[in-house]
């Protein structure tokens, strides 16, 4: 088998779960400007243009000098185990894993169009649906490493059960913190 750079799977396997966790650290951070960057919009006008700018400023590197590169590294090196693994391609808890990570890079690529609308001035979404965006991929993380943790042996039904109760648990948290917040208002 040949060997990229001489590295083992151990070593694709620690790159792997290095930039995977730059990468939901970038998608959690860039959703979170989003967040800001729309409610920012409430400003007056001075202090609007300053933010939106900064805001701009901020998404863009994040964007293109982290999550991006992270996304692109995280899933090289998941590549590069399964070339040197090809077995774990015929457990079906690989094929779920796979589904969830092309489900991330729709999200990925969905936010980045997000970005591209905050910098024309298009702010669809409200900040509280862009926090309810970000919990997206806190419950693709979570069924990922649920999945990858249990493979096989996961009773589906506990799994499917801990997962929901997951994002149970986000949605009232996030109405809680929004009470909270209009509360101290």
């Amino acid at each position: 088998m040949v060997t990229f750079v001489f590295m083992s799977f151990l070593t694709y396997k620690a790159l792997h779960l290095i930039f995977m966790v730059s990468w939901f650290a970038g998608l959690f951070y860039m959703i979170r400007l989003f967040v800001y960057h729309t409610e920012a919009q409430q400003k007056e006008e001075v202090i609007r243009n300053a933010f939106n700018k900064q805001y701009q400023l901020m998404e863009s590197r994040l964007w293109w000098v982290i999550t991006t590169p992270a996304m692109i590294l995280t899933i090289t090196f998941g590549v590069l185990m399964l070339v040197e693994v090809p077995g774990y391609l015929a457990a079906p808890w690989m094929h779920v894993k796979l589904s969830f990570v092309a489900l991330l890079v729709v999200y990925h690529f969905i936010s980045q169009k997000i970005m591209f609308d905050l910098r024309k001035g298009k702010f669809k979404l409200t900040s509280g649906r862009l926090r309810m965006w970000n919990e997206v991929a806190t419950l693709v993380l979570v069924a990922v490493v649920f999945l990858v943790v249990y493979k096989n042996s996961l009773d589906w039904i506990k799994a499917t059960l801990i997962f929901f109760g997951v994002a149970i648990g986000l949605m009232i948290m996030i109405k809680v913190y929004k009470r909270i917040r209009t509360n101290k208002s």
